[in-house]
Order: structure tokens, then sequence, then C-alpha cells
């Protein structure tokens, strides 16, 4: 499985999320919890973008949003999580 991304998405978690890729691979490394699917309505998708919050290797907690597709992790967006989503994470990811 291999973990693809636009460069679109590269520049917007550099630019705006001030986050790098190898960040998002640690944080797939490090994942304890399990996975949410994003029901909102603006953002349902085919496949479904399910979502993490897990740890860099420096302890910055992101919250990583993806979807998997023929076998390939394709990465929408990651980011400090903030406390509402941390919150919804520690409730429903079991």
């Amino acid at each position: 499985m291999a973990l693809k991304c636009s460069s679109a998405v590269k520049r917007k978690l550099a630019e705006k999320h001030s986050v790098s890729l190898e960040e998002v691979q640690q944080c797939f490394a490090n994942r304890e919890g399990g996975l949410l699917e994003d029901m909102r309505e603006d953002h349902k998708t085919d496949p479904p973008t399910q979502w993490f919050i897990a740890e860099t290797d420096y302890g910055r907690r992101l919250k990583v949003v993806f979807m998997l597709k023929d076998g390939d992790i394709i990465l929408k967006t990651a980011y400090l999580a903030n406390d509402i989503e941390e919150d919804i994470y520690r409730r429903y990811a079991h």
C-alpha cells in the first residue's frame, strides 16, 4: 500500500499547515486508535474519506485525512488536531 499525495496537497500541507509528508508517514506508523469515516454531507466521497489522529515522532498530534483507493492511500490533508476533533476521536475511534 503506497501513500500518494498530489502536488497541490503537498503544497497545502507545507504552506497552510506547516506539515511535512514525513510527519504524515510517522502518524500512519504511530497510529494507535481506529479510523473514523467523515460522514458530513459536504465531505462525502467515493471511496469514503477516513481520518485519524496520531502523533509524529516529535509529539505533534495531527489529524490525517485520506481515502483508500485501488490499494493505495490517497492523502487529502493533514494538520494539527483541534480540541473538538481530539474529543470526537477519543470517543469514537476504538
